[in-house]
């Protein structure tokens, strides 16, 4: 904040979400979240959309991020967050209804061409859609919120900006609010000439501080080092050609499933691994049937998945802005055997822990801060020429207690991940509540199957879920025999269903 005017500068990552998108690229995420209908049905049957509109503004205060709006430092072009002197709720959050018998499949497209539509960069950079006439008594809260505001983890901090864990009826009442004033052109520019003659100094400094613990200092720059090779090896060994790289378009297809997280939970105590295991092990045998539906041989496939790595602080959360790097995890696609493969990917996945290519990715980011603003999309875009990875899958804790808007309790929440160039298909997954929610974000034109890849995803699960259960018993039986403890706790239903 300077005096008399105020705008903040974006960092070099949320600017560079700004500088990837085009026509094709939306870089935004979001969540459809699916709500009882009952505590906030009007007298006349729809959904009291005024009441939800209150109820949003009394916490906007909470993120004054919503409203404020893109500008650009001249000459420069590096964005700034200015507040937004023309702000209307009402264009932020939507309402709209789907036709009967408002069924998922219906939701699922209308959601696809919510996603398929840029936000509009002259306003606060998100949306909210109410959309009522879901069957059972249900309506869905579609998000919209560009990638430079938020992450993930970020994203579902705010979740409990907007939602409460107790079903409160009242919406509150919303603070007055007035923009500050925005910098001129003449301010913007010599506030950059003294943010730019503070940069040698600030070297400086770096350099006196290794001067006085060298020791120390070495260590830091050589595991900086090793993290970037890391980093950028993947770039180096292009993965195999598949169906998933395609010349993506701005149109998108959006699909989902859940799982009680339980059951992930269970799965993963009888096999081993972490949940996070269990995913890509799911994924992995889910893109081995997709493969061999489009004519692959999955045993010769190189196939590797770009994992997203929220490096935000405990005493960050609840903060805009992305605090996010990545590691490239193989998916061992060529193991037809399910507990194989998650043992394939346990031992991947331990590596990748002892690796650096988070802290690689950190120092990227870093770097970008000191040199020209499009220079990390120049490398993200440079290196997706190269085909590192296949797909995305992203995996975002949430609340595991139920959260309501007016009353109405939210019943699942589903990600939506932007696609990526050369990437036509993002998977991104949300624990909530005891369950385990799955998004899949893909290319209208070239995806027409994304359906069957869901089933797939719901097939390779049941694989590993009848392992664990087939292992449960093989242990029950040898315990029996030594007169020690029994304990089946896979259902044998839900395996072989």
């Amino acid at each position: 904040m300077k005096t008399g005017y105020y705008y903040e500068r974006l960092s070099a990552l949320d600017a560079s979400f700004l500088g990837l998108e085009d026509s094709n690229f939306h870089m935004h995420v979001g969540a459809v979240s699916i709500f009882d209908a009952g505590p906030v049905r009007t007298p006349e049957g729809g959904i009291d959309i005024e009441k939800i509109r209150t109820a949003i503004h009394a916490r906007l205060h909470l993120v004054p991020r919503f409203r404020q709006r893109i500008a650009y430092i001249p000459y420069e072009n590096h964005p700034i967050w200015v507040d937004d002197n023309r702000f209307r709720l009402a264009y932020h959050v939507r309402h709209t209804a789907l036709p009967r018998p408002g069924d998922e499949r219906t939701l699922k497209r209308l959601v696809g061409r919510i996603m398929s539509q840029p936000l509009d960069r002259k306003r606060p950079l998100w949306e909210m859609w109410v959309v009522e006439g879901l069957e059972n008594d249900r309506f869905a809260l579609v998000s919209k919120t560009h990638h430079c505001m938020v992450d993930g983890i970020s994203g579902a901090d705010l979740m409990s900006v907007i939602l409460s864990p107790v079903p409160e009826t009242d919406p509150g009442v919303p603070e007055p609010w007035r923009p500050r004033p925005q910098p001129t052109r003449a301010q913007l520019l010599v506030d950059e000439l003294l943010r730019r003659a503070e940069q040698p100094l600030t070297a400086a400094k770096a350099i006196l501080d290794t001067l006085r613990h060298p020791e120390q200092r070495v260590h830091q720059i050589a595991d900086a080092i090793e993290g970037i090779i890391e980093t950028l090896a993947p770039a180096l060994s292009p993965v195999s050609s598949t169906p998933l790289q395609v010349e993506v378009g701005p149109h998108r297809r959006f699909d989902w499933t859940d799982m009680p997280l339980s059951e992930v939970k269970e799965v993963k105590r009888v096999l081993g691994g972490t949940v996070n295991d269990v995913v890509l092990a799911t994924v992995s045998g889910a893109l081995r049937r997709f493969f061999e539906r489009r004519g692959l041989n999955p045993d010769e496939l190189e196939i590797r998945a770009m994992v997203p790595v929220s490096v935000r602080a405990h005493d960050q959360r609840g903060t805009l802005g992305n605090r996010v790097t990545q590691i490239a995890a193989p998916l061992p696609v060529h193991i037809a055997d399910p507990v194989a493969r998650l043992h394939a990917v346990t031992e991947t996945t331990k590596d990748l822990k002892e690796s650096k290519q988070a802290l690689g990715g950190e120092v990227l980011t870093a770097i970008s801060e000191w040199t020209v603003p499009n220079l990390l999309v120049q490398a993200v875009r440079l290196a997706a020429r190269t085909r590192p990875y296949n797909l995305i899958v992203t995996n975002v804790p949430g609340p595991q207690v139920p959260l309501y808007l007016l009353g109405a309790q939210m019943r699942t929440a589903y990600p939506v991940v932007p696609l990526f160039e050369n990437i036509g298909v993002v998977v991104g997954l949300f624990s909530y509540n005891g369950g385990l929610f799955w998004g899949v974000n893909a290319d209208w034109e070239h995806f027409p199957d994304l359906h069957d890849f869901i089933l797939d995803i719901e097939h390779a699960f049941r694989e590993l879920q009848a392992a664990a259960l087939a292992q449960q018993k093989r242990t029950a039986k040898r315990g029996r025999r030594s007169g020690g403890p029994v304990r089946l706790a896979v259902v044998e239903r839900q395996a072989a269903s």
